[in-house]
């Protein structure tokens, strides 16, 4: 292939790679109970086809990075996905809960490989000034897994089983996976100047990335058990031996000019709380429209729906605001009104209509759709072509502990006292305060705009 043909692909296998991976963690979650009862299995173990899944990919994700900067991106995301697809259709044919559970977690490590890669090809394949708009579609694309994911998984378990839904996207992953890898462009790596993987830096990393994740999901729970204690104190301890192995590697895992960078720094912190605080809220609100406003699981989806459809809308409009203002204003901006919507669901009461619950949605979905697509830019286009599938997987890392931190937020808050309603709101405001954390976060961000002629 030639000319233009490269992009394309590279931004299908992008978009394609990031929709299959929402909407497997989607339609899981509509699955579980149904898995439950047909496999006999008991709330902990269903829970951990989630958390072996989460500690797998959270672990893995800046290694699997790396690899795609030394080996080639291309090549890492057609591996990974071809490695998702077998163990989705694994867990389709699973014959008990312990095969689902270790397939999950395989599935996690191949989800690892492709996901960096997503964003790493989209580095390679577009020039910085060109990548606003792919992020945007591939933002976009997972807005559209997040709104369909709850109603397909529920008309094939109602239908179909629950091991339908695995079977899914198993075709998609093996046909956009040939694809991918049947082209040959820029994403390869270049000559042999491909930095070293440093074991040391990724044992001690995925360590502490493991026990950082074990420690947030186990915290809701079991409060502060040993286990949740002992999660969070290895998380310490794992990476103070990282920070000090990666200032004596002689190629860090993590490259100085990468860590340095007050940019790069301050676009991870801006995702992490974003997503905490939306993905908090959600799991808020499914409780509060069901056991509050009395509403069944497809009317709480419709209610919510609104979000996911203005991050559809949002992304592509911030990538055009990105470009006309720059990263600081659009950012900032995206986060104000997702600030206002996760407070604004706070003070909802018992006498909360569908129009208040859809003005709040609105503003989520609006916020965060902008505020994803230009934190992501501003990572990825600060990153040296070198470091682009570390850059994807630092992103993909704060993009899936910071959903695990909002709900290990919001779950000690809602447990305080009898008043639902007034727990929610308490919980909910601090989500909210963590929003405008971010917002100075956001300051460091890039503000100036090139204009052309």
């Amino acid at each position: 292939m030639t000319g233009r043909a490269p992009r394309r692909v590279a931004l299908a296998g992008s978009v394609v790679g990031a929709v299959l991976v929402a909407l497997d963690g989607t339609v899981l979650t509509i699955a579980q109970p149904a898995l439950q009862r047909d496999l006999g299995a008991s709330l902990t173990q269903v829970q951990w086809t989630s958390t072996g899944y989460l500690i797998a990919v959270a672990s893995l994700l800046v290694l699997a990075g790396r690899l795609g900067d030394r080996y080639g991106h291309r090549r890492l995301f057609g591996y990974g996905m071809l490695g998702f697809a077998a163990a989705s259709a694994g867990i389709g044919c699973a014959p008990g809960i312990g095969a689902v559970i270790a397939l999950r977690v395989l599935q996690g490590a191949c989800g690892a490989l492709l996901q960096p890669a997503t964003l790493g090809m989209l580095r390679a394949a577009y020039p910085p000034d060109e990548l606003a708009m792919p992020i945007a579609l591939r933002t976009s694309a997972i807005g559209v897994a997040a709104a369909a994911g709850p109603l397909v998984g529920g008309v094939l378990t109602a239908h179909l089983g629950w091991r339908s839904v695995f079977f899914l996207g198993v075709l998609p992953a093996v046909a956009i996976a040939l694809l991918v890898l049947g082209v040959r462009g820029a994403e390869e790596p270049a000559g042999r100047d491909r930095a070293g993987l440093d074991a040391g830096g990724t044992l001690l990393l995925g360590a502490a990335l493991a026990c950082l994740v074990t420690g947030l999901v186990t915290l809701p729970g079991s409060g502060w058990s040993a286990v949740t204690v002992g999660a969070l104190a290895g998380t310490c301890a794992a990476t103070a031996a990282f920070v000090r192995h990666e200032r004596r590697a002689r190629d860090p895992l993590l490259s100085p000019a990468l860590l340095a960078s007050p940019v790069v720094a301050a676009a991870l912190g801006v995702l992490l709380c974003a997503s905490a605080a939306l993905f908090g809220t959600l799991f808020t609100a499914t409780y509060f429209l069901q056991n509050v406003l009395g509403l069944d699981a497809l009317g709480t989806a419709l209610r919510m729906l609104p979000t996911a459809l203005c991050m559809v809308l949002a992304a592509p409009l911030g990538a055009v605001l990105l470009r006309r203002h720059g990263a600081r204003p659009t950012t900032s901006g995206g986060l104000l009104l997702l600030a206002a919507g996760v407070f604004g669901f706070g003070r909802l009461d018992t006498g909360a209509d569908r129009w208040a619950v859809a003005g709040c949605a609105f503003a989520m979905g609006a916020g965060f759709g902008t505020v994803m697509v230009t934190a992501t830019e501003v990572l990825v286009r600060r990153a040296r072509l070198v470091d682009a599938g570390v850059a994807g997987g630092l992103q993909q890392t704060a993009m899936n502990i910071g959903p695990t931190l909002g709900v290990a937020t919001a779950t000690p808050l809602l447990a305080t006292g009898g008043d639902f309603v007034a727990s929610m709101g308490t919980a909910l405001t601090a989500l909210a305060g963590l929003v405008c954390l971010a917002v100075l976060a956001a300051q460091r961000l890039p503000s100036a705009v090139r204009t052309s002629a």
